[in-house]
């Protein structure tokens, strides 16, 4: 009996053991590789062009797939969800960021965690949701995120295919994607973020200048060294940019705060949860960081917000710009919607293009 069972036991252990190789396999097999440039589709690109001398706005807003709303926490973060959101609640979320999209009636928006395919937010295509919100604006879309099957935690996060999105009102003449340094080594590699940075171009009515436009999602969950890696990536193609006489304006979630904001500001109290890493922007003489620091661009997902202490809660500033010295930026400021839709606040800017 003794036999039988050792025998039952090892050939359920064996089993299980060929199961992980045959996972690993598969997801080495089918792995996002991205290359280091890719041209990106543009879709439903519009006739206007950039001019100098003209107020123009901008938003960035991290969405959080549609799951992250103020109902929702986060394993990564210390909380205990993987699925943080049925399907109504993620399109809710969605409805309710674009209306207010619209009515910011931004001449550039860029949006990260937008989801297409993905387990965490129901296989709702976000990118079409809105591509048909937003019918007056050029768009293009940059994986960030695709995995057949992320086995971790339990349940699993399974299937993701995720990036960023990046809308204009004027004619995009180029647009890529420009992979950014992976922290991760196999194994680890075969499940995480591959980010990169997208990147649009705009012609400057009667110049032969050029506008550089570039989305970002830097690193999160990693040691730090892959948020300075990745950070070196985006300074160096601005000062490259300017070096040439061109425009540039970087927005996005930095999962960074800048040096030059006080820790006093937004001060890490929560055990165990997510801390933000920090820019020391010293060295900037080409560009300028901006961040609004009067409101928060971001809330921990430890726990859920919604029934939170909120003058105790954990925030951060990760969400800005960084701007080209040859633009002029007129204003900027973080918009405070209390964390309802997403995990983060927009953050707009207006400027002028010298």
């Amino acid at each position: 009996m003794l036999k039988k069972i050792l025998k039952i036991l090892g050939i359920i252990l064996g089993g299980l053991v060929s199961l992980v190789i045959l996972l690993f396999l598969v997801l080495t097999i089918f792995e996002y590789r991205p290359d280091d440039i890719e041209e990106l589709a543009i879709n439903n690109n519009q006739s206007s062009v950039v001019e100098k001398g003209t107020e123009y706005r901008i938003v960035t807003w991290n969405v959080g797939y549609g799951a992250l709303g103020d109902n929702a926490d986060f394993f990564m973060d210390g909380g205990t969800h993987v699925y943080t959101s049925n399907k109504k609640r993620i399109k809710d979320n969605i409805d309710c960021i674009q209306s207010e999209l619209n009515s910011l009636n931004a001449d550039f928006i860029f949006l990260q965690e937008v989801d297409v395919a993905s387990s965490r937010s129901h296989m709702v295509d976000e990118v079409e949701y809105f591509a048909d919100a937003l019918p007056n604006y050029g768009y293009t879309y940059a994986l960030n995120y695709r995995c057949l099957f992320v086995p971790i935690p339990f349940p699993p996060m399974a299937k993701v295919k995720s990036g960023i999105m990046s809308f204009s009102k004027f004619e995009i003449s180029e647009a890529n994607r420009q992979a950014l340094p992976c922290p991760f080594s196999w194994p680890v590699s075969l499940a995480n973020l591959k980010r990169g940075l997208s990147i649009q171009v705009f012609d400057i009515k009667d110049t032969n200048k050029k506008l550089y436009m570039i989305n970002f999602h830097l690193e999160a969950y990693d040691d730090g060294e892959g948020k300075i890696a990745q950070t070196k990536v985006l300074v160096d193609l601005l000062e490259s940019i300017y070096a040439n006489g061109d425009y540039a304006i970087a927005g996005g979630d930095f999962n960074q705060t800048l040096s030059t904001i006080s820790e006093d500001k937004y001060p890490i109290t929560e055990e165990g949860g997510w801390a933000p890493g920090i820019i020391d922007v010293s060295g900037f003489t080409n560009f300028t960081a901006v961040m609004d620091d009067a409101t928060p661009t971001c809330r921990s997902l430890k726990v859920p917000y919604v029934d939170a202490n909120k003058a105790t809660f954990q925030y951060y500033l990760i969400d800005g710009f960084l701007v080209s010295n040859n633009i002029d930026i007129i204003s900027y400021n973080t918009i405070g919607l209390d964390f309802v839709w997403s995990d983060h606040n927009p953050v707009k800017m207006n400027f002028k293009v010298n």
